[in-house]
């Protein structure tokens, strides 16, 4: 005996020789979650048509439409689909209604994201940022003083840059609390001379440098005179060149001079420089006073001193001991500071700090007309990270008729080293 029916169809027999008769269209009927399990499935089995279910109150929630099995279906068992739908309109519209994105989506990060209009605001204020820093560089550098040496300088493969540090006293105030280590013993307006004389060797091979000892005895260009090569630099830089052509074989491409109070400057603007000092040292003349061993910092007026130390004296276990190389030791110095000093303009990254460093090399520099201002920021560019290799002339002590303390070059080991920088040999003797 079968189980109470849910609802079941059932169909009689044809007439003999007659065709089966389709059961009578039936309407759906309801059945609300509410009612009773029996109210849904104890509906007699007739052939005629089943009396609707009057709906009851609609309630919350789903509703649930059973439809009657097709006249095909097996008698033997249900055969009944339900479909769900919403209740009411309020939870079909509900249903339509997609629900919101997530912001873990992509349109949620979206939101987000700045406008296109953001993005295009601050790119054009750093292209106006950048375009104006460029222009301010190319202001500075159109205000330094210039120099013509076009019949003195030389072209062909790499570049030799002559750098002068000029000892010149002139605009320095003998009432200064630094004055001291910048006049040293000679006074203001005194005859400007070479103390530094530097070639900056640039090539495909990288960049050296070789540094000439100001106490070299050369034969002077233009006069004939036997002196210190630092002399010639009282006729000029003109006259300087010519004598490193002349004495040296030297070729010169351009020429940058820096006196002494842009030198300083030049160091404070950068915030200092580094120098490693195996000793505390001291030297009176120049007004070098480093109190501590190791990496000290210097500041414009120290390094300075530093660079124009001729009685340079290290204080070892308490004793002063002089370092008794005199111009040779100073030369040493030189490349470890030229060093330091473009190491230090090739990582400053602040541009407001470049504009000082700017502002400072415009207002006591001097370069040759021939130095463009592109070619002026490819040698900068090049600088960073700059650790040239450092060169010395060999050199003899020598005291002249006239008894005056002087170098005199060794031909035989120099000529090597001048020749890879560019120079066809030494003819002084």
């Amino acid at each position: 005996m079968p189980a109470a029916d849910t609802r079941r169809v059932r169909i009689p027999a044809p007439p003999e020789g007659g065709a089966a008769v389709p059961p009578p269209r039936r309407e759906p009927e309801v059945v609300l979650p509410s009612a009773p399990p029996a109210a849904a499935v104890a509906a007699p089995v007739a052939t005629a048509p089943a009396e609707p279910i009057a709906p009851t109150a609609p309630a919350a929630g789903v509703q649930r439409v059973v439809i009657p099995a097709p006249g095909s279906a097996p008698a033997s068992g249900p055969a009944v689909v339900v479909a769900e739908r919403p209740a009411t309109a309020a939870a079909r519209q509900a249903s339509a209604t997609p629900a919101p994105a997530s912001p873990t989506t992509a349109e949620g990060w979206r939101r987000f994201l700045p406008s296109r209009r953001v993005v295009l605001a601050v790119v054009v204020a750093l292209a106006l940022f950048v375009g104006g820093t460029f222009l301010y560089g190319y202001s500075k550098f159109n205000s330094i003083e210039r120099v013509d040496l076009t019949s003195v300088l030389a072209s062909g493969n790499g570049t030799n840059y002559l750098i002068v540090g000029s000892d010149t006293r002139d605009g320095v105030d003998p009432d200064d609390p630094n004055a001291g280590a910048i006049l040293g013993d000679n006074s203001v307006g005194g005859p400007e001379r070479s103390d530094t004389i530097l070639i900056l060797r640039v090539d495909g091979q990288g960049a050296r440098t070789l540094s000439v000892p100001r106490d070299l005895f050369v034969t002077i260009s233009e006069t004939g005179q036997r002196s210190r090569i630092n002399s010639a630099f009282n006729g000029g830089p003109s006259r300087l060149i010519s004598t490193l052509r002349d004495q040296l074989g030297l070729p010169i491409h351009h020429y940058l001079e820096v006196d002494f109070v842009s030198f300083a400057g030049l160091v404070d603007a950068l915030g200092g420089i580094q120098i490693d000092f195996p000793h505390p040292a001291i030297d009176t003349h120049s007004g070098l006073d480093v109190t501590g061993a190791g990496v000290q910092t210097l500041d414009g007026t120290q390094a300075l001193a530093y660079v124009r130390s001729r009685y340079y004296t290290e204080i070892i276990d308490g004793r002063e001991v002089l370092e008794g190389t005199g111009d040779l030791g100073r030369v040493v110095r030189q490349q470890q500071f030229l060093s330091a000093v473009m190491d230090a303009i090739g990582e400053e990254k602040n541009p407001f700090s470049l504009m000082k460093i700017a502002d400072v090399l415009a207002g006591g520099m001097r370069i040759d007309d021939d130095l463009g201002f592109l070619e002026a920021l490819n040698l900068l560019r090049r600088m960073r990270g700059f650790d040239p290799a450092p060169n010395s002339l060999p050199t003899t002590p020598f005291r002249t008729g006239a008894g005056a303390d002087v170098l005199r070059l060794v031909p035989a080991e120099a000529d090597p080293i001048l020749r890879d920088f560019g120079s066809s040999g030494a003819t002084v003797g």
